[in-house]
Protein backbone atom coordinates (compact mmCIF):
# COMPACT_ATOMS: atom_id res chain seq x y z
CA UNK A 1 0.00 0.00 0.00
CA UNK A 2 1.18 3.72 -0.66
CA UNK A 3 1.93 5.59 2.79
CA UNK A 4 -0.89 8.27 3.79
CA UNK A 5 -3.21 6.02 1.50
CA UNK A 6 -6.04 3.97 3.20
CA UNK A 7 -7.20 0.64 1.77
CA UNK A 8 -10.84 2.71 0.43
CA UNK A 9 -8.60 4.92 -1.39
CA UNK A 10 -6.58 1.92 -3.42
CA UNK A 11 -9.92 0.03 -3.80
CA UNK A 12 -10.24 -0.80 -7.69
CA UNK A 13 -13.85 -0.66 -9.05
CA UNK A 14 -15.59 -3.87 -9.02
CA UNK A 15 -16.42 -5.52 -12.46
CA UNK A 16 -18.75 -8.12 -13.12
CA UNK A 17 -18.55 -10.86 -16.13
CA UNK A 18 -20.73 -8.90 -17.98
CA UNK A 19 -18.22 -6.18 -17.86
CA UNK A 20 -20.69 -4.05 -15.98
CA UNK A 21 -19.86 -2.01 -12.88
CA UNK A 22 -20.41 -2.93 -9.89
CA UNK A 23 -20.86 -1.14 -6.05
CA UNK A 24 -20.30 2.46 -5.40
CA UNK A 25 -23.31 4.86 -5.47
CA UNK A 26 -26.75 3.83 -6.80
CA UNK A 27 -27.26 6.14 -9.72
CA UNK A 28 -29.14 9.56 -8.88
CA UNK A 29 -27.34 9.81 -5.43
CA UNK A 30 -25.29 12.96 -5.24
CA UNK A 31 -21.31 13.02 -4.64
CA UNK A 32 -21.57 14.45 -1.13
CA UNK A 33 -17.57 16.19 -1.63
CA UNK A 34 -18.93 18.25 -4.63
CA UNK A 35 -21.87 19.23 -2.59
CA UNK A 36 -19.88 20.51 -0.14
CA UNK A 37 -17.44 21.84 -1.50
CA UNK A 38 -20.07 23.95 -3.92
CA UNK A 39 -21.38 24.77 -0.58
CA UNK A 40 -18.58 26.54 0.46
CA UNK A 41 -17.31 28.00 -2.76
CA UNK A 42 -20.71 29.93 -2.48
CA UNK A 43 -19.93 31.31 0.94
CA UNK A 44 -16.40 32.47 -0.13
CA UNK A 45 -18.25 34.05 -3.27
CA UNK A 46 -20.50 35.98 -1.19
CA UNK A 47 -18.43 37.14 0.78
CA UNK A 48 -16.33 38.57 -1.47
CA UNK A 49 -18.89 40.09 -3.24
CA UNK A 50 -19.86 41.92 -0.09
CA UNK A 51 -16.52 43.09 0.33
CA UNK A 52 -15.66 44.24 -3.31
CA UNK A 53 -17.00 47.99 -2.95
CA UNK A 54 -14.93 48.72 -0.47
CA UNK A 55 -11.99 46.27 -1.99
CA UNK A 56 -12.36 48.93 -5.20
CA UNK A 57 -12.40 51.58 -3.13
CA UNK A 58 -9.29 51.00 -2.24
CA UNK A 59 -7.53 50.25 -5.68
CA UNK A 60 -6.25 53.42 -7.91
CA UNK A 61 -8.76 54.60 -10.56
CA UNK A 62 -6.60 52.71 -13.56
CA UNK A 63 -6.73 49.32 -11.45
CA UNK A 64 -10.53 50.09 -10.63
CA UNK A 65 -11.21 50.61 -14.02
CA UNK A 66 -9.24 47.61 -15.33
CA UNK A 67 -11.09 45.26 -13.37
CA UNK A 68 -14.08 46.65 -13.88
CA UNK A 69 -13.82 46.49 -17.50
CA UNK A 70 -13.02 42.52 -17.11
CA UNK A 71 -16.27 42.28 -14.69
CA UNK A 72 -18.61 43.90 -16.89
CA UNK A 73 -19.23 40.54 -19.61
CA UNK A 74 -20.57 38.97 -16.12
CA UNK A 75 -23.37 41.48 -15.73
CA UNK A 76 -24.27 42.72 -18.94
CA UNK A 77 -24.77 40.60 -21.70
CA UNK A 78 -23.12 41.63 -25.29
CA UNK A 79 -24.67 43.35 -27.98
CA UNK A 80 -23.91 41.63 -31.47
CA UNK A 81 -24.79 43.17 -34.41
CA UNK A 82 -27.28 42.53 -36.33
CA UNK A 83 -27.37 43.29 -40.12
CA UNK A 84 -29.44 42.09 -42.90
CA UNK A 85 -30.90 43.19 -46.44
CA UNK A 86 -34.43 44.22 -47.89
CA UNK A 87 -36.01 44.30 -51.24
CA UNK A 88 -38.00 47.35 -51.65
CA UNK A 89 -40.86 45.05 -53.28
CA UNK A 90 -41.87 43.98 -49.81
CA UNK A 91 -42.69 47.20 -48.98
CA UNK A 92 -44.94 48.61 -51.84
CA UNK A 93 -48.42 48.58 -50.75
CA UNK A 94 -50.02 49.71 -53.17
CA UNK A 95 -50.77 47.27 -56.32
CA UNK A 96 -49.53 49.27 -59.55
Amino acid sequence: MIAGLSDYDCRLPQIDMLGNKTGGRTAGTPNKVSGELRKTLKQIIAAELDALPMTLGELPARERLELLIKLLPFALPKVNTISGSYDKGWMDIGGD
